[in-house]
């Protein structure tokens, strides 16, 4: 668990500047995270211990195709049967919550940490994180993008190659560039 002052820091929504404590303890993060991609299969108990310390959760029938990618994987909570399939990117600065049964394909891009338009701010490495939450029984398509603040509903489905840029509600289906409602599904 990140420390209450750093939590509270990436998930303000407010700009922020990188410290030196947020780069050691995220270096952490990022040495679970290449250990956890390294490890061969056929180690299931090995695998759950480190995503159990990796992850801020990882839920019981959490399964996750590697590699993974993420800036920290301690903000990315893993409900129950989530699975992610190959090439998965986590830009966790922020909490992103992947509520249970979530199905997520191919190169799923998640992104929580965005930086401002002012060009001095950027070039101090400012930065802002807005989180992201996808609710139960979502399948995210391959190559599908999701934005910072974006939330996603319960049972909808996210076309693949979508770049999702604003909320999606439950029981749809939805792609496109930008992601877009194109039907109702029966609940």
């Amino acid at each position: 668990m990140l420390p209450k002052k750093i939590f509270d820091t990436l998930n303000s929504g407010e700009l922020y500047f990188e410290t030196k404590e947020m780069n050691q303890l995220q270096a952490h993060y990022r040495d679970l995270l290449f250990e956890f991609n390294q490890l061969p299969p056929n180690e299931p108990q090995r695998l759950a211990a480190i995503a159990a310390e990796l992850f801020g959760d990882f839920a019981e029938g959490a399964y996750i195709e590697r590699p993974v990618k993420a800036n920290w994987g301690i903000n990315t909570y893993f409900g129950k049967n989530v699975y992610a399939n190959f090439g998965l990117t986590l830009v966790d600065d922020a909490k992103i919550d992947l509520k249970d049964d979530v199905m997520i394909g191919p190169n799923v891009t998640i992104i929580t940490g965005t930086h401002p338009l002012k060009a001095a701010e950027r070039k101090e490495r400012g930065q802002y994180n807005l989180p992201v939450t996808i609710e139960k029984n979502v399948w995210l398509g391959a190559g599908a993008i999701i934005f910072p603040g974006v939330t996603i509903g319960e049972n909808t489905v996210i076309g693949a190659g979508s770049l999702v840029t604003k909320s999606i509600p439950a029981n749809v289906v939805a792609y496109g560039q930008p992601c877009k409602v194109i039907k109702e599904l029966e609940k």
